[in-house]
C-alpha cells in the first residue's frame, strides 16, 4: 500500500487507516485537555477480594471470565452500564468489571510552584511530615511551640541555624519568627546545567535531586518550576533505584500500563493500567504521574520518578518532543530532540 505523511518524519501505511472527510485538527490542539486533577480518566482500585473481567458486558457475572484482576490493581474506567440490577464498568483495555468490586481514586490537589524570575536560589520548601512542630528561638536555643505545619504545606525557607537536635529552618519573619526542623521539609537546590544543555538558546531541561526528592525545571540557567517527587527506593546498583546521570527523553506516551507480572521473584504483584503522562529517559525509567500514593518527598517508586498528577500533566506538555495534535505517543527526531533529564 501507500505511505501517508502524517507529521514531521512520521508516516503511516494507508492499509491501517481510513481517510476522513472532516477538516484537519488544528496543530495546537492537545489530544487531551488539561484536567483539574491531572487525571485523564476515572481511575479505580480493585478491592480486597479481587474481581473478574469480561470481554462482553452481557457475559459479566454469567459466563466464564476472560481476565482476573488482583486486589490493588488499578484500572481506568471509560464507560459504565447497568445490567441485571448491577453496574459494570469498561476498562480502557476493554474488559467489563463489576463496579461493586472497585474503589475510586481520590483527587490529589498537590502541585509544584513557579520560581520567581531572577531568583538566585529557591527559597521555598514543602513540609513532608504529617504534623511538623514549630519552634521559636530563645536565648538558650530553640523551644517547641504548640503550633505545627501540615504535610505538603508550602513554606518560605529564609535562614538555617543549628539546634541541639539538628538543623532548623526559619519560615517566618518578625517577632513571631517560626522555625521548623530541616528534617520535616524538602527544599530543592539550584544547580548549574550539564554540558548537554544549550544554555545560550535557553534550552529547557529537568534536574532531579534524589537527596531532597525534588525536581526543578529550567530554561537555560534559570529555574522556572519546582516540585516534590518520589524516586526509586532500591539500593545503589539495584533495578529499583533511579539511575544517576544525564539523559534525554526518548519516548513520550499519554498513558502506559505498568506492572511486574512477569517477575517470578516478586514479593507482591502490581498492575497499574493507563499510568498518565509518561516520559521515558533511561530505558524503562521515566517521569510519570502517580495516583496510587501520596509519598512525594520520600523515596517510594520501583525506579521511575513519580510525580503528582498535576505536575506530570504540566511537565508533559512543557518538554520536548511536542506531542502532535491527535497523537497519543511521540519519539524525538533530529529536529526536535528529547528534553535533557539529569538525575543526581
Amino acid at each position: 500500500g501507500r505511505w501517508l505523511e502524517v507529521g514531521a518524519a512520521a508516516w503511516v501505511c494507508d492499509d491501517a487507516v481510513e481517510l476522513s472527510a472532516a477538516g484537519p485538527i488544528h496543530p495546537r490542539v492537545r489530544t487531551w485537555r488539561d484536567m483539574p486533577d491531572g487525571l485523564p480518566y476515572r481511575y479505580y482500585f480493585v478491592g480486597p477480594d479481587g474481581t473478574f473481567g469480561y470481554r462482553r458486558a452481557e457475559a459479566a457475572d454469567i459466563d466464564a471470565p476472560d481476565a482476573q484482576l488482583e486486589p490493588g490493581f488499578a484500572v481506568a474506567i471509560v464507560e459504565e452500564r447497568a445490567q441485571g440490577g448491577a453496574r459494570y464498568g469498561r476498562t480502557n483495555s476493554g474488559f467489563w468489571v463489576p463496579m461493586r468490586d472497585l474503589g475510586p481514586v481520590r483527587a490529589f490537589a498537590f502541585h509544584g510552584v513557579d520560581v520567581p524570575a531572577g531568583a538566585a536560589e529557591i527559597a521555598t520548601a514543602w513540609v513532608v511530615s504529617d504534623k511538623a512542630p514549630l519552634y521559636r528561638r530563645t536565648a538558650a536555643g530553640f523551644a517547641r511551640t504548640e503550633e505545627s505545619k501540615a504535610r505538603f504545606e508550602v513554606v518560605p525557607y529564609l535562614e538555617e541555624a543549628q539546634g541541639a537536635s539538628g538543623k532548623l529552618a526559619r519560615i517566618a519573619d518578625g517577632d513571631g519568627a517560626a522555625w521548623i526542623s530541616a528534617r520535616d521539609v524538602r527544599r530543592p537546590s539550584v544547580a548549574p546545567p550539564p554540558p548537554e544543555v544549550d544554555v545560550d538558546a535557553g534550552e529547557r531541561w529537568i534536574d532531579v535531586e534524589r537527596a531532597t526528592q525534588t525536581l526543578v525545571a529550567y530554561e537555560g540557567r534559570r529555574p522556572v518550576f519546582a516540585t516534590l517527587v518520589s524516586t526509586g527506593k532500591g539500593a545503589p546498583g539495584s533495578s529499583s533505584v533511579t539511575p544517576a546521570g544525564t539523559f534525554r527523553v526518548w519516548a513520550k506516551l499519554l498513558t502506559s500500563d505498568m506492572d511486574n507480572l512477569e517477575d517470578e521473584g516478586a514479593d507482591r504483584y502490581y498492575r497499574m493500567e493507563d499510568v498518565p503522562y509518561v516520559q521515558y529517559f533511561s530505558k524503562g525509567v521515566g517521569l510519570h504521574g502517580a495516583f496510587w500514593h501520596r509519598s512525594f518527598g520520600q523515596v517510594r517508586s520501583h525506579g521511575c520518578v513519580n510525580l503528582a498528577p498535576l505536575d506530570a500533566q504540566r511537565l508533559f506538555w512543557w518538554t520536548s518532543p511536542r506531542l502532535p495534535a491527535g497523537w497519543t505517543a511521540v519519539l524525538p527526531t533530529a529536529h526536535e530532540p528529547g528534553t535533557v533529564v539529569r538525575v543526581r
